[in-house]
């Protein structure tokens, strides 16, 4: 028989939305949760990989439902809320897993400063910015009305810490971190305990937007990949799974008194001086 502490993990009953579902990050979130007893909504944009991994959740026992959405479009997102909430009648939750960063939201080395890109960096803070808000507009109050609901975001490391090249995604995080906070008091003051915002903010992974940056075609690091792993106290990169344990909490009753807070998962690199 499971303890009552073991139980306070459990998301079972709890119906999850997970955006950017598709994503290397993304497919690590929808495994965890689905074994942790929950029901997950995918949210992505990649139809086929979309449906093969709800498919392998449900080939496991679990039950999933992918539904492709933009999180950039609100209609595409009000269709799919529909859909889960006339499926399964309610929702408890949502990772807002969609972001990352894009090529042309990057300072190349060889660029003049004053020459940036400035559409690109545009871009890439609405990927991580407005693809946050929009699906926290459109599922939130089905997540309020459940009267135990979570929201989890993604920051990231380059919100806490001068890391060159990528402003527009650093400037996008940053936004989300006082986003988190801001919203995390409103909602409370609106709703009480009913809903909850918290956000993972995780170190350096392996992911299709920065592999080129910090990997060669060979698979040894690029010289911006030596900087990140000299700086990271675990010297290495993180895995998709190890995010997934402060996921789990987040969006289960264990940590029903926790809002607006950012919990770093980055192998100690926010807190590394290099002394």
């Amino acid at each position: 028989m499971r303890s009552q502490e073991q139980d306070l993990f459990t998301l079972k009953n709890k119906v999850i939305v997970v955006t950017g579902a598709t994503g290397v990050l993304g497919g690590s979130f929808v495994e965890a949760i689905s074994k942790q007893g929950a029901t997950v909504v995918l949210i992505g944009q990649n139809e086929l990989l979309g449906e093969e991994r709800a498919a392998f959740i449900r080939s496991q026992g679990g039950e999933a439902l992918f539904l492709k959405a933009n999180v950039l479009v609100e209609a595409e997102l009000e269709v799919a809320k529909n859909k889960a909430v006339d499926t399964y009648g309610t929702i408890h939750g949502l990772v807002n897993g969609a972001g990352g960063n894009l090529p042309e939201g990057v300072l190349s080395p060889d660029q003049d400063v004053f020459t940036m890109n400035m559409e690109g960096m545009k871009k890439t803070m609405e990927l991580n910015v407005w693809g946050t808000l929009l699906p926290v507009q459109v599922f939130g109050p089905a997540i309020a009305k459940s009267g135990v609901g979570s929201i989890v975001n993604i920051s990231s490391v380059n919100s806490k810490r001068t890391v060159t090249r990528g402003l527009g995604y650093s400037m996008g995080k940053a936004a989300i971190d006082l986003y988190t906070k801001w919203f995390a008091v409103e909602m409370a003051n609106r709703y009480g305990d009913a809903v909850r915002i918290n956000s993972i903010m995780p170190g350096f992974f392996l992911t299709k937007q920065n592999k080129n940056l910090l990997t060669k075609e060979d698979g040894s690091l690029t010289d911006r990949g030596n900087l990140i792993i000299k700086n990271t106290p675990f010297k290495r990169f993180g895995s998709p799974d190890e995010l997934t344990g402060a996921l789990i909490w987040l969006l289960s009753d264990a940590s029903k008194f926790v809002t607006g807070m950012d919990i770093g998962v980055d192998g100690g690199f926010t807190i590394n001086t290099g002394v």
